[in-house]
């Protein structure tokens, strides 16, 4: 059966519950403005907490590997918390790694080349020889940060920092300094800034030691295995963790990003977004309640007919959720076209990724169907309470 034949019946016999939303359009057009604003709410809480958690794990998620080792006592990965080189290659001698690289995190004190106004900037350091990031950007220029005081600039970084990528573009030098050590911007690349970073640069690990001194080349923020293509994972991962101090910790990919993830999940910031995410419910549940109550109360009469015509509280109970269902589904469009264009202009402005995934937006039609049939159930209340003999 073709779309068009389908609308052409639903022309000719529409639901009862389509003909009992339609008959009031001017409510009919509230509720659906308070569905769609409900769910651009919900959205856009969705969207902040994508952006934070997305933001948050755009280096992990780029990273060549499939252990990952890191201090104990790291919560999240700029913490500071580093463990001894040495534990590397430990590793690296366990039969069923390839082998074993650093990767370096910090922060450092980026000065501004055109205002001079200092921010902080997260500084990620490899060794160019064996790069552990998966971005070709950073592939193609290998030897540039191989050069000294030299670095590549991440092109989504905020504004704040500096027309950096515009000029680089340009073909124009950009020189700065970083904690108080001068660099040259050798190139730039694009993995995107997060809420509580700035931006990022990359370099080497021996530029890296310059810039953070002699102790620094020893403390890893994350040391990445490379397994043989025909090892167990579980099981060279149990053998790595036996095999390493307490200190250390052993996880693959998956486990490393999500460590991140929960992190910020219980931080004020994730709360306050799942809250939020929590208030577009009620509110939709509220309102969507509101315009089903007066709109069986509106009916009531022609309800209490029907069931001295013989039809069923479980009949007329489905009218009810028809309307919920229909609510639900015409009230999403509206909501997710707003969102698609608070999303675009939440990207531009934080230089954060924030594409409307479809988990996101699968998500959230199931919670506003789900949101408007609660609200029916709890209209229908009213709904059993209409009886024949009030009207005869």
């Amino acid at each position: 059966m073709t779309i068009k034949t389908l609308l052409k019946k639903f022309n000719k016999e529409p639901p009862l519950g389509w003909v009992q939303l339609r008959h009031q359009k001017v409510r009919l057009l509230v509720a659906l403005i308070a569905i769609a604003s409900a769910d651009i709410m919900i959205f856009t809480m969705q969207g902040f907490r994508m952006s934070m958690f997305g933001g948050a794990t755009n280096l992990h998620k780029q990273l060549r590997g499939d252990l990952f080792l890191v201090s104990n006592r790291t919560e999240y990965l700029g913490d500071g918390q580093t463990f001894d080189r040495r534990h590397l290659y430990q590793a690296e001698a366990i039969d069923g790694v390839t082998s074993a690289d650093p990767l370096y995190f910090s922060f450092g004190n980026w000065i501004n080349p055109w205002n001079q106004k200092i921010s902080s900037i997260g500084v990620i350091a490899f060794d160019p020889v064996r790069p552990v990031i998966d971005l070709p950007e950073i592939d193609e220029q290998l030897e540039q940060i191989k050069l000294p005081n030299t670095i590549l600039f991440d092109s989504l970084s905020l504004p704040k920092l500096g027309s950096v990528p515009e000029s680089v573009n340009q073909g124009k030098t950009v020189t700065t300094e970083i904690s108080e050590h001068r660099v040259s911007v050798g190139g730039i690349f694009t993995m995107g800034s997060t809420i509580f970073i700035d931006g990022h640069i990359v370099t080497s690990d021996w530029n890296y030691l310059r810039l953070f001194g002699a102790d620094s080349i020893d403390n890893l923020s994350v040391g990445i295995l490379t397994l043989q293509p025909s090892v167990d994972l579980a099981t060279v991962k149990s053998k790595v963790q036996a095999y390493l101090p307490q200190d250390v910790e052993v996880m693959t990919h998956q486990e490393f990003i999500k460590s991140e993830e929960d992190y910020w999940a219980e931080v004020p910031g994730g709360i306050l977004f799942n809250f939020g995410v929590a208030m577009g419910f009620f509110t939709g549940v509220v309102i969507v309640y509101e315009v089903l109550h007066a709109d069986v109360n509106d009916h009531l009469a022609e309800y209490a007919t029907l069931k001295a015509m013989g039809y069923s509280d479980k009949n007329l109970l489905m009218v009810v959720f028809q309307e919920g269902i229909i609510l639900g589904v015409l009230g999403f469009i509206p909501g997710f076209i707003g969102s698609a264009g608070i999303y675009a202009l939440l990207g531009y402005l934080t230089r954060i990724p924030l594409p409307m995934r479809f988990g996101v937006v699968s998500q959230v039609f199931v919670i506003t169907v789900l949101m408007c049939l609660i609200s029916a159930a709890i209209a229908m209340q009213k709904l059993q309470s209409a009886d024949p003999a009030d009207v005869f």
